[in-house]
């Protein structure tokens, strides 16, 4: 809610989407992750970081900063380099992982979607297929889908280590 009320009352320049009648995007949430989008401004930084300790003030959660990401799109690495510190997070770059999808880079490349084909043969490989009917296999398929793309992966924190 208070990301939210923030480029209503012009103290966040949000991400605006289409040509014609453009819709804005702040952000995007899902269970405790969270993806904010904005303009590339100092005040967009502070606005940012004054919602987030704001919200750990009001709610007692604590945002960890230090496993966040500042990624940039048409950004000089020096500018990002300078709000990470700011922030206290980490820089990434384009194409990055987000929900276990990839997120920027070329769709129709076959590389693009090598991080999810492998995490899906990863759950799959442990199960005999032989020995499940057809309806088996599509509802296994189905429930490792769904659990591979909104679902991080368990050696997704190995790698942050």
């Amino acid at each position: 809610m208070l990301m939210k009320s923030l480029p209503d009352i012009n103290l966040f320049n949000d991400y605006k989407v289409g040509g014609n009648d453009p819709v804005s995007v702040s952000h995007l949430q899902f269970a405790d992750d969270t993806l904010i989008l904005g303009e590339k401004s100092w005040a967009n930084i502070l606005a940012m970081l004054a919602v987030l300790i704001l919200f750990q003030d009001l709610s007692g959660l604590k945002v960890n900063f230090w496993k966040s990401l500042l990624v940039g799109v048409n950004v000089p690495g020096f500018w990002l380099a300078e709000e990470a510190m700011v922030l206290n997070c980490k820089v990434d770059y384009i194409p990055f992982m987000y929900l276990g999808l990839p997120i920027g880079g070329d769709v129709r490349r076959l590389a693009f979607w090598d991080p999810l084909l492998k995490r899906i043969h990863f759950r799959l490989s442990g199960w005999s297929s032989r020995y499940l009917s057809l309806g088996g296999r599509l509802v296994l398929l189905k429930y490792v889908l769904s659990s591979c793309l909104f679902m991080p992966s368990p050696f997704s924190r190995l790698r942050q280590v």
